[in-house]
C-alpha cells in the first residue's frame, strides 16, 4: 500500500524540546489522528512533514517526494492548517479566495462556494470583523477547497465554541469520505480523534508512545473491576497496563484483552466484578503513565 508519508528514525532538537526516534508512516486514503498534550511534538513533527523545518536527524518522505530535497513538488498537493496561522485582517475573504486561486490551479471554486454556505460566512466583510470560530472556518475554507492530496491540521477546533466545532467536525467528516484523501491531524480531544481517525498515534515528550488501528485500541482495552486479594500476583501480567488496589477493590486497565482474562484472574485470587470498554482518552492516559500501549 503507497504511503501518503513515511518518516523514519526522524529527530528535530531544540534548545528545550526533541522530537525522538518517531517512525511512522500513514497510508493513502487514511486518516491518522495525532494525539498529545500541549508541547508533546505534534506541531513539531506536522511542521516537519511540511518542509516548514528541517529534520536533524532520520528520513521523511511526503506523497512520494523526499524532504526537504523536494519539497517544492510535494508542497503542490499538501494542504496545512494551524491555529496559529493568521490571514490578513484588513481584507476580506474573496480577497483572500482570490490569492490563492491564483497560486494552486486546483482550486475548487464550487467546493469553495459550498463552505461559505455551509459555514455560513460573509465573503466580502474584511475578516477582522469575524470571530474566532468564523477565522478558523475561512482557514480551512482556504485549505480544503484546494483539495489537496495530503491534509495536514494541527488543533483544527481548539477555541471554537459547540455549534462552530460541530460544523467543522461535519465537514472534516464529508473531506474524509473521499478515499482518495489522506489526513493527519493533531489534536489533545480525543473526542474529535475517536470520531474521525482511522488509526491513532500517541505522543508525548517527543516520542511516539503508541500506534495503531483506533478499533485495535477500542478491542484491546478494558477496564476491569474485581475483588480479593491477588492485586501483587498479578501485576506483572503483560497484558495488564495497570492494576491498582484500595483495600479489596482492585482496578486493572487491561491492553491485550482476551476471552479467557476473567477465568485467569479468578484463579489468582480476584473475583471480577465488572468489564468495561474504555474511552480513548482513558487509554491515552494510561499509556502516557505506564509508557507504552500495545
Amino acid at each position: 500500500m503507497t504511503a501518503a508519508f513515511a518518516v523514519s528514525g526522524l529527530c528535530k532538537r531544540y534548545p528545550e524540546f526533541a522530537l525522538q526516534d518517531v517512525d511512522l508512516s500513514l497510508p493513502e486514503g487514511q486518516v491518522m489522528g495525532l494525539v498529545g498534550v500541549n508541547g508533546a511534538g505534534k506541531t513539531t513533527l506536522l511542521r516537519l512533514l511540511t518542509g516548514l523545518a528541517a529534520p536533524d536527524a532520520g528520513s521523511i518522505e511526503v506523497l512520494g517526494h523526499r524532504l526537504p530535497e523536494a519539497q517544492v513538488a510535494a508542497k503542490r498537493d499538501i494542504g496545512f492548517a494551524s491555529e496559529d496561522m493568521r490571514l490578513y485582517r484588513g481584507r476580506s475573504l474573496d480577497w483572500h479566495i482570490e490569492l490563492v486561486r491564483r497560486i494552486y490551479p486546483a482550486w475548487d471554486h464550487a467546493y469553495a462556494s459550498e463552505l461559505i454556505r455551509r459555514f455560513d460566512l460573509r465573503p466580502a466583510q474584511p475578516l477582522g470583523g469575524y470571530s474566532h470560530g468564523q477565522r478558523v472556518k475561512a482557514l480551512l475554507l482556504l485549505c480544503l477547497s484546494r483539495r489537496p492530496r495530503l491534509l495536514l491540521l494541527d488543533e483544527p477546533t481548539t477555541g471554537l465554541d459547540p455549534v462552530a466545532r460541530a460544523e467543522v467536525l461535519e465537514t472534516l467528516a464529508d473531506v474524509l469520505r473521499d478515499e482518495g484523501r489522506s489526513v493527519l491531524f493533531s489534536s489533545h480531544n480525543t473526542h474529535d480523534v475517536e470520531r474521525l481517525a482511522d488509526s491513532i498515534a500517541f505522543l508525548h515528550q517527543g516520542r511516539l508512545v503508541a500506534h495503531a488501528d483506533k478499533e485495535r485500541f477500542l478491542d484491546n482495552w478494558r477496564r476491569v473491576l474485581c475483588l480479593g486479594g491477588g492485586a501483587a500476583e498479578v501485576s506483572g501480567w503483560p497484558e495488564l497496563a495497570q492494576v491498582r488496589a484500595a483495600g479489596s477493590q482492585v482496578e486493572i486497565k487491561v491492553r491485550a484483552w482476551s476471552e479467557d482474562l476473567p477465568q485467569r484472574l479468578s484463579a489468582a485470587g480476584l473475583s471480577v466484578q465488572r468489564v468495561d470498554p474504555m474511552a480513548l482518552e482513558d487509554i491515552f492516559v494510561t499509556a502516557v503513565r505506564t509508557g507504552g500501549a500495545a
